[in-house]
């Protein structure tokens, strides 16, 4: 990718600048020299033509300030303005990442606003738009699993993918942790990326699935992906929407079960990090966290073209110059010094 900076303006030589005091040093001595020379003089309608009052005495007067300005525009010149061009080329080399995210019933519990598996939503999302140049992909997973997403640089229909997500008996419910992982790995493990992640998140413990979570673990570590655990839920109890006898829903207190060690030891494992979420801060904060260890590697190099602007200001004092001339050798001949 290739990137071209807007055009500005740099003076190759800045020092012959200190040289346009001197304009206004000479502006001033040739107005006190005019009017010492001129102060005495007296005149009427006869010699209006020598007095300046004329178009001829015009252009004579003029001359000065002609050659002021010349000499400005030769200043200015000598310090050679230039259009500076930066032309940056960057290559990016983006991380792989799976996003494996549990939407098992439990993920319903309202110890987060408005519940877990909102906020893991939300929370994946902002993470999603802030990691431009990755490719990202979306596996959920209950007591089955199934891939949301493939890993894409379109972010926007990830995110749309992601918003669409519920847990309205779309998947058998459950916590399927080895099956989540599996399906993740085997979305990365042809990647030729440098670097592949697995984000999983659960609230629960593995209770479903034919594919053991430590058996996914290992084949994680032999393709070389990285992952990394989030375990989400307040501690102790959680209230839960339920149905009572008569088809209302209430809320009901239920035990808070993770299996903190299982997802530490899949972590430990495979060079990633188990952390635990209890709010919508904190859950935040891990995602933060993980954008900040896995970085993506931006390589730029720029390059300067510099094109010279000094031509036309030399050019019109030079053509100043030569009308100045031109004016004393023809109409006000006779008239200057």
């Amino acid at each position: 990718m290739i990137n071209f900076a807007l055009n500005s303006i740099v003076l190759a030589n800045p020092w012959w600048l200190v040289l346009l005091l001197i304009i206004p040093l000479l502006a001033f001595w040739i107005y006190r020299n005019y009017h010492r020379q001129y102060a005495d003089m007296k005149f009427n309608s006869a010699n209006k033509e020598k007095s300046g009052l004329t178009l001829k005495g015009f252009l004579r007067n003029s001359l000065v300030f002609t050659k002021l300005l010349a000499l400005t525009l030769l200043i200015v010149a000598m310090a050679r303005p230039q259009d500076m061009l930066q032309e940056e080329k960057v290559s990016t080399e983006g991380i792989d990442i799976v996003i494996a995210m549990d939407i098992s019933g439990s993920m319903q519990a309202m110890d987060f606003e408005p519940d877990r598996l909102g906020a893991a939503k939300k929370t994946a999302s902002d993470f999603v738009d802030a990691r431009k140049d990755d490719r990202i992909g979306l596996v959920v997973f209950a007591g089955e699993s199934f891939t949301q997403c493939p890993v894409t640089t379109d972010h926007a229909i990830l995110n749309v993918l992601m918003k669409d997500l519920s847990n309205d008996n779309l998947i058998e419910d459950g916590t399927a942790i080895g099956m989540g992982l599996a399906t993740a790995i085997n979305r990365l493990k042809d990647s030729q990326s440098e670097s592949k992640v697995v984000i999983l998140l659960t609230d629960g413990v593995n209770n479903k699935g034919f594919i053991d979570p430590m058996t996914a673990a290992e084949t994680a570590e032999e393709f070389g992906i990285k992952v990394y655990t989030i375990g989400i839920g307040t501690k102790g109890q959680a209230p839960y929407p339920a149905r009572d006898l008569f088809g209302r829903t209430v809320t009901r207190m239920m035990e808070v079960q993770i299996d903190e060690e299982l997802l530490e030891q899949i972590a430990t494992m495979t060079g990633g990090q188990y952390f635990r979420a209890t709010d919508n801060n904190s859950l935040k904060d891990i995602y933060a966290e993980i954008d900040k260890m896995e970085k993506t590697e931006v390589e730029i190099s720029s390059i300067r073209r510099f094109t010279e602007r000094f031509h036309p200001l030399a050019i019109l004092a030079v053509a100043i110059l030569s009308l100045d001339l031109l004016l004393r050798l023809t109409i006000l001949r006779g008239l200057t010094g």
